[in-house]
């Protein structure tokens, strides 16, 4: 199938489809620009590579930094350009795009807020991985979480010499603990009010349309987290033989056989993908 027909496909799937399911991993906001490693990564970083030694962004987050005036001066600036600075991606605009209309929901493993800043509708978001935006107790200690984006800026402008000025160093308010960025990291996340109400939106979702014709698109998820969406996507797909099964990526998945007949695989680049078939 040439790729027009197969774009042609997809389109009418899109439209005739009862209920759809998108997954997103982080291969879309690369997709987007918004990339780990290569120049990107050294522009923005340049400095921190020849003190540290730093390969990409994401083996930088786990440095053993010394003090958390250090520790934040890194994250600091790795939440603000990927996070605050970034402009909603081609590829997440195209998306709205072609589901305008439809009756949608979205899972990501993604943290950048491309969605929101892309203006889908946040009831039908769920971000199971946290959010760069928000600061937690690093203990855990109670399950609320808090806005940072005013406190980033004062650390990305402020720090000097790979460090922020101590007062700068957040804290939890309930216990003193240090603060932590908001991501599923280790068995200290917070799951608050607002996780929780989106999980049971959207596992409703995926009940009231469980024997529908529903779509699942997956667009940029590898093999880091796959039992978040990957697995439990092909799983739906093979206990609903109206379910298709769509993927966006630049590499070519491994499909069971099993579900060859429900698949349609868009192997390439994300953005040029999802463009064509929006203009078609």
């Amino acid at each position: 199938m040439n790729n027009y027909k197969k774009f042609s496909e997809v389109l009418d799937l899109i439209e005739a489809a009862e209920a759809i399911v998108v997954g997103a991993g982080s291969g879309l906001s690369a997709a987007s620009g918004i990339t780990y490693s290569g120049p990107r990564f050294e522009k923005l970083f340049s400095d921190f590579i020849s003190k540290y030694g730093f390969l990409d962004m994401y083996s930088a987050g786990f440095y053993p930094f010394d003090s958390f005036e250090e520790y934040w001066a890194y994250w600091s600036k790795h939440i603000y350009y990927n996070r605050y600075t970034p402009i909603a991606g081609e590829p997440y605009r195209y998306l709205l795009q072609l589901l305008e209309g439809t009756n949608y929901f979205v899972i990501t493993t993604n943290v950048d807020h491309q969605f929101q800043k892309a203006g889908f509708d946040r009831e039908r978001l769920f971000y199971t991985q946290g959010d760069y935006g928000l600061l937690q107790c690093s203990k855990a200690c109670h399950a609320k979480v808090y806005e940072n984006e005013s406190l980033i800026k004062k650390m990305v402008i402020q720090q000097k010499d790979f460090r922020i000025p101590s007062y700068l160093v957040p804290h939890c308010p309930k216990c003193g603990a240090p603060q932590a960025v908001h991501l599923r990291v280790d068995q200290f996340f917070v799951e608050d009010d607002g996780w929780h109400a989106a999980q049971k939106r959207y596992l409703t979702f995926l009940e009231e349309n469980k024997d529908k014709k529903i779509l699942f698109l997956e667009l940029g998820v590898g093999y880091n987290t796959p039992v978040i969406i990957k697995y439990p996507f092909m799983k739906m797909t093979y206990q609903n033989r109206q379910a298709r099964y769509i993927y966006f990526n630049q590499e070519k998945l491994v499909i069971p056989k099993e579900l060859e007949a429900q698949t349609i695989d868009l192997q390439g680049d994300i953005k040029e993908t999802v463009r064509a078939i929006v203009h078609i």
